[in-house]
């Protein structure tokens, strides 16, 4: 069996990967909140098991078997999400982190279980594509708010679930799946945006802009 550690980097470089196409080691680094020698560390060992193709000058990429077992994680945290949402009424911001404890240690016994009494969904609590067992990832057009057009009508269809502060500070605000939002107005060079969801118009920063993900 794979280490947490493990688990954890390819988790991290598969969610990267949505964003560079090369994953750097200072965005593991960042999102991991660990050293850059760390990282360097982790993906020559995850190179030699062959679960990462890597380069220390152009970045990293998940291997086919490196993605398999990152969607298999993914698939877990998720189907964790929902259930202790659901079942056991946890708020969003604490389902994260639970999540991020059991999903190292469930069997897929007891996942596959989970997924059977949930209905098999689509999507975790905050709107985030569960992987099926065969690794099929449902399709996600999202886009992120700050890349959304003025102006324009749109829902809310996913928040990402990587900072738990943040997570917390959607779930106060009402900044949740299936809420309609309309951005008014963007400051040039990653400034602040205005926005209306729920009757109420709010100002943001680009950081909780970027978490936002809208179609």
């Amino acid at each position: 069996m794979l280490s947490q550690s493990v688990q954890d980097y390819l988790k991290t470089i598969y969610k990267l990967q949505d964003i560079e196409d090369m994953v750097s080691t200072t965005s593991i680094a960042r999102e991991m909140s660990i050293s850059g020698a760390s990282v360097t560390g982790m993906l020559k060992r995850l190179s030699v098991m062959k679960l990462v193709d890597y380069n220390s000058y152009k970045g990293v990429r998940l291997t086919e078997d490196g993605v398999r077992i990152a969607l298999e994680i993914l698939r877990h945290h998720r189907l964790l999400e929902l259930y202790l949402k659901e079942s056991l009424g946890f708020s969003l911001a604490k389902v994260h982190d639970e999540a991020c404890r059991l999903e190292h240690y469930v069997s897929e016994e007891f996942v596959a279980k989970i997924d059977d009494m949930l209905g098999h969904p689509q999507f975790s609590p905050l709107g985030n594509p569960i992987p099926s067992k065969g690794g099929v990832v449902p399709n996600d057009t999202a886009i992120p708010v700050t890349e959304a057009e003025l102006n324009q009508a749109y829902t809310i269809k996913r928040i990402s679930d990587e900072n738990t502060e943040m997570v917390d500070y959607f779930e106060k605000m009402g900044m949740l799946p299936g809420v309609a939002i309309t951005i008014l107005t963007r400051a040039p060079f990653n400034g602040p945006m205005t926005i209306v969801y729920n009757d109420h118009e709010e100002i943001i920063g680009f950081e909780v802009g970027r978490n936002i993900f809208v179609e």
